[in-house]
């Protein structure tokens, strides 16, 4: 979905929450210095689980200082929110507040009827303490009767205890603690939630229908339940002596993806609103795509997919005006979705070759998630973040490659030389097949 000249999006703010900081600098430099955000789980039981290893973002402990410079009053109002939040509410609300605080939102250069919230958000399951208690005033020796809960049970559950875990709690948050009364939307699309909700975002703003909107997507897969559901349904990385070295993507050895967590969010303002403030813009979105393939496609339905939303967004590039309408197309590095599985990967990487030919042809291939994890929801914010961030200077290499896989014909980045060129590609997908391409360029 190409944007017209006239209905330009912009990003004017920048937030972030990730196992390797809560800057974008921090996250930027642990990236280019190798570091990894794969640790044992602090916050997780892991009796059950076959894993004990994930990326947390520790730094995040949910004190108000997480959420940046907030007025008194605010301060107070999120402290009380707090209790119906759980931490991937808690984690997304705080990333918007970063980037409403690093893009300078304020009450007399914003419409609040025409300033709202856009949020990517997974479906999030409840933490098993909200019903022990009225589990166990059903359980006599050990056997539970269900016949007691209405009684017994329920009343010893929280009554607010569903607020706690809506996917749609995120955008309602930080519409109410900021007074955004515009266009507000939740995006529920697993990995493709960011992608998602910044097409939806870049529509509303294109279509005159809003001035800004916080736009953003938060995931953990770090939960009791979620992980363990993770362990069931997926192919997860075997823990590793060093649990850095667990998630290799597109390397030879791979062997699952890593369970992590955090949150991004960007301030999205149309050109003409941006310039009249005199706002500093970071980047602007070039065009989004999206696509869902499944097994009734054929064999490896997600190389379709990863195919079709490259092509996507690369034509309505060409629509636009920013790629010439025949001839090579300029895309400065691609931040790959490099899930670390093996047939993820694969069909990934075929799908770049499809649409750019043999690796010495290709843009520059990178990813995070060597050193973050799958962050779910929040994985593509993130890693947009990250890559907007290096544009104009070197590119984080990938972190744990050391023998590109023959089944993954890319241009890997494995060094830290690498330009990162002034425009990139993001790439995410669901297991599901669910699609999305995002292409973000420097200032024109």
């Amino acid at each position: 979905m190409p944007a017209t000249s006239a209905q330009r999006v912009v990003i004017t703010g920048i937030g972030v929450i990730s196992p390797l900081g809560n800057t974008p600098e921090e996250l930027l430099s642990g990236l280019r210095e190798g570091k990894s955000g794969i640790a044992p789980f602090t916050q997780i039981p892991t009796d059950v689980l076959p894993i004990s290893n994930g990326a947390e973002a520790s730094a995040f402990t949910g004190h108000i200082s997480d959420y940046g410079p907030l007025e008194k009053s605010l301060q107070r109002t999120i402290r009380k929110g707090s209790k119906v939040m759980c931490r991937e509410i808690e984690m997304g609300v705080a990333a918007a507040q970063l980037a409403l605080h690093n893009g300078g939102h304020n009450s007399d250069d914003f419409d609040r009827d025409r300033t709202g919230v856009v949020y990517g958000c997974d479906y999030i399951m409840s933490l098993p303490e909200e019903y022990a208690e009225g589990i166990a005033a059903c359980t006599t020796d050990g056997e539970f009767d269900f016949t007691k809960w209405g009684d017994l049970g329920l009343p010893k559950v929280n009554p607010l205890w569903l607020l706690k875990y809506l996917p749609n709690m995120p955008a309602s948050h930080i519409a109410i603690y900021n007074d955004l009364r515009g266009p507000n939307n939740s995006i529920t699309l697993r990995e493709a939630s960011a992608g998602a909700a910044i097409s939806e975002a870049v529509s509303t703003i294109s279509r005159g229908h809003a001035d800004a909107l916080v736009v953003g997507s938060t995931g953990s897969r770090v939960h009791t339940l979620r992980t363990l559901h993770a362990s069931m349904q997926e192919k997860l990385a075997s823990d590793t002596e060093d649990p850095g070295r667990m998630s290799r993507p597109f390397d030879a050895s791979r062997d699952g993806s890593v369970v992590g967590e955090g949150a991004g969010a960007f301030l999205f303002e149309s050109l003409e609103h941006a310039e009249k403030r005199g706002a500093t813009i970071y980047g602007e979105i070039v065009a989004c795509s999206s696509s869902a393939v499944g097994p009734a496609a054929g064999e490896q339905p997600m190389r379709k997919g990863f195919a079709n939303v490259l092509r996507g967004v690369i034509n309505a590039g060409r629509e636009n005006g920013f790629a010439p309408a025949e001839g090579k197309i300029n895309v400065g590095h691609i931040h790959a979705h490099g899930l670390s599985d093996v047939d993820t990967d694969a069909c990934e990487a075929g799908a770049i070759a499809d649409v750019f030919g043999f690796a010495d042809g290709q843009p520059p291939v990178t990813t995070a998630k060597g050193h973050l994890g799958n962050i779910g929801a929040g994985s593509g914010m993130v890693e947009m973040i990250a890559s907007l961030q290096s544009l104009g200077n070197e590119l984080f290499p990938i972190r744990n490659l050391e023998q590109l896989d023959e089944n993954c014909p890319i241009a890997a980045v494995t060094s830290g030389d690498q330009s990162a060129g002034d425009n990139f590609i993001n790439l995410n997908i669901t297991p599901q097949g669910q699609t999305t391409a995002v292409w973000i360029t420097k200032p024109r």
